[in-house]
């Protein structure tokens, strides 16, 4: 298949492919599948942030439940819990947030420059 890009088109697609860690072949290709099957992939990089922050969420959810299960057994526990409980609760929110901005950013990126009213 042949496919003929303005020379404005070929450098936005050298520059979202090299955002993305894609080769602009690579890029060209996920982006039309993408488009053919209206799906919104995600690029490896961002996959593995994705479950980096799944099991990072996963380690602060054991951790919380072992203070629970301490707390509810009627362990006595030291005043630092306090302090760990809100550093969770950061942790938790701040994963929260970038994993929503990871997202929206990857919506974005798919759909930048694309016009549904466009005719091919």
């Amino acid at each position: 298949m042949l496919v003929r890009l303005t020379a404005e088109d070929r450098l936005l697609l050298d520059a979202r492919a090299e955002a993305r860690g894609m080769r602009p072949a690579t890029y060209a290709s996920v982006l039309l599948r993408s488009h053919l099957r209206q799906l919104t992939p995600l690029p490896k990089n961002e996959l593995l942030a994705l479950k980096r922050s799944i099991a990072e969420l996963g380690s602060i959810g054991r951790n919380i439940n072992q203070i629970a299960r301490a707390a509810n057994l009627g362990d006595r526990m030291p005043d630092s819990v306090g302090a760990e409980f809100r550093a969770m609760l950061k942790i938790c929110v701040a994963l929260r947030d970038n994993t929503k901005a990871l997202l929206k950013a990857n919506l974005a990126s798919w759909a930048a420059g694309y016009n549904r009213g466009d005719q091919w």
